[in-house]
């Protein structure tokens, strides 16, 4: 296929490289902007909520976290969650993340509301984050 003729837009939007037999098959990489917007959900099917948000290591360059919003009702309402992202699995046939979690377990981990982020460069929060999810692993189920 010709340069001219690639549909780089549709690829970004989406995450799936529309070239290929094989194209973007296993997913090994997404844009940011495919993955912002994205449904959670539990290995149940539950919806647990949709990534707002990626938190990137200026240092490391990994994500190391998402920002995710549960329980708003038309963008009202919701409480945010910064969520490891070593937590979250991409379920490609879904088009979905899957976090290993309950909705109870959920509410009762550390967030925030819109309005007021925690200091981002504190790394006491996000300690308490991860700490939150390391003391009770979970093993990751199959997709």
């Amino acid at each position: 296929m010709a340069t001219y003729d690639k549909q780089y837009e549709a690829d970004n939007q989406t995450g799936i490289n529309h070239e290929g037999p094989d194209a973007n098959n296993p997913v090994k990489r997404l844009t940011a902007r495919s993955i912002t917007g994205d449904k959670v959900e539990n290995p149940n099917g539950d919806d647990l909520g949709k990534i707002e948000d990626l938190m990137i290591n200026i240092d490391t360059g990994e994500v190391e976290y998402v920002v995710m919003e549960s329980g708003a009702f038309l963008g009202l309402g919701g409480k945010l969650f910064a969520i490891p992202f070593k937590e979250l699995r991409l379920n490609p046939a879904k088009e979905v993340f899957v976090l290993n979690r309950d909705k109870e377990y959920l509410k009762e981990s550390p967030g925030f509301d819109k309005d007021h982020w925690p200091d981002t460069n504190d790394h006491r929060y996000f300690e308490r984050v991860t700490s939150y999810y390391d003391r009770t692993p979970i093993p990751m189920l199959p997709l």
